[in-house]
């Protein structure tokens, strides 16, 4: 090997492990950080393990905070982000398969304002949004007003709506579905609706697990709209949750009376809770894996 291949090879190793050390480092500090007390984290050293008693401790008092309201952080957010995501895959799913194989007027049209509607900053359609369900309150349904401010539905409807799920349907469909399949099953009697739910869905489960993780992602990360629409504590996700829980730690908060000592709550109960939050997209992630991978090349070759 010559000088200057050594070299170069070198250099990229290098700039790789700083890169390495620079994402590695936090999440390896975050998960250790629970085994230990908030006096060792300063003292000690931020990579060394502490003990899992420590871990049970710091639960403990995250689990005690405000009458056990991070369990309820956990189940909302999972009611939330599973209950959006079944309406964004039974509508989404469909409608791209609309849009690759239907030929109808208004269809451009549709698909330009889908392509549009994903490249517009979700925070930017909050308000219009929130002034929309406040405007519904007005609305008689049934003998009653609706209310969707500060209900679950307020979380759950909006988070249904997306758009991307739509396109990644219209783009599998459109390259890696044969038409002659299709065909072939009309021939054979099938009416359209029979030919998505016996043909095209079952072909598309690689699209399906991909819509479905980046449907569950981004609602399970959304902060901004719970935020806005919801003011119970008992019903927000665990995304603005975790905003209430370092308002309640005094390293973050010098403010907190008692230097924190009256809730409890330090950095080792925020890093576990910071913890339990990532299990979820984790688990799907790790569980939908191979399936994400043949989804993401499945539309790229033609049939």
């Amino acid at each position: 090997m010559t000088p200057r291949l050594f070299l170069g090879r070198g250099l990229r190793l290098l700039i790789l492990g700083v890169f390495t050390i620079f994402f590695v480092a936090p999440i390896l500090w975050l998960i250790l950080a629970p085994t230990k007390s908030d006096h060792a984290l300063v003292l000690n050293s931020p990579f060394s393990f502490g003990s899992f008693h420590q871990v049970a401790l710091a639960w403990k008092h995250l689990d005690h905070f405000s009458h056990h309201v991070y369990r309820h952080w956990i189940v909302n957010s999972l009611v939330y982000s599973l209950t959006a995501t079944a309406i964004t895959l039974v509508a989404g799913i469909p409608a791209g398969y609309g849009l690759a194989l239907g030929r109808f007027p208004g269809r451009r049209l549709i698909l330009s304002l889908t392509l549009i509607s994903m490249i517009i900053p979700s925070a930017a359609l909050v308000l219009p949004i929130y002034l929309e369900m406040n405007a519904a309150d007005h609305i008689v349904l049934f003998g009653s007003h609706v209310h969707l401010i500060n209900s679950a539905w307020s979380v759950i409807l909006p988070f249904a709506f997306f758009p991307f799920g739509v396109y990644l349907a219209y783009i599998y469909y459109i390259t890696a579905l044969p038409p002659t399949l299709l065909e072939a099953a009309r021939v054979d009697g099938a009416s359209e609706l029979q030919t998505f739910l016996r043909i095209a869905m079952p072909l598309a489960k690689p699209v399906l697990a991909l819509v479905f993780f980046f449907a569950f992602v981004s609602d399970w990360n959304n902060f901004f709209l719970p935020y806005v629409v919801l003011s119970d504590p008992q019903q927000l996700p665990i995304t603005v949750g975790l905003q209430d829980l370092l308002a309640s730690t005094p390293a973050f908060n010098p403010s907190v009376g008692g230097g924190g000592g009256a809730t409890n709550i330090f950095k080792p109960e925020l890093a576990i809770a910071t913890v339990i939050a990532v299990l979820p997209v984790a688990v799907v992630f790790m569980v939908s894996q191979r399936a994400l991978v043949r989804g993401l090349v499945g539309g790229g070759v033609k049939e």
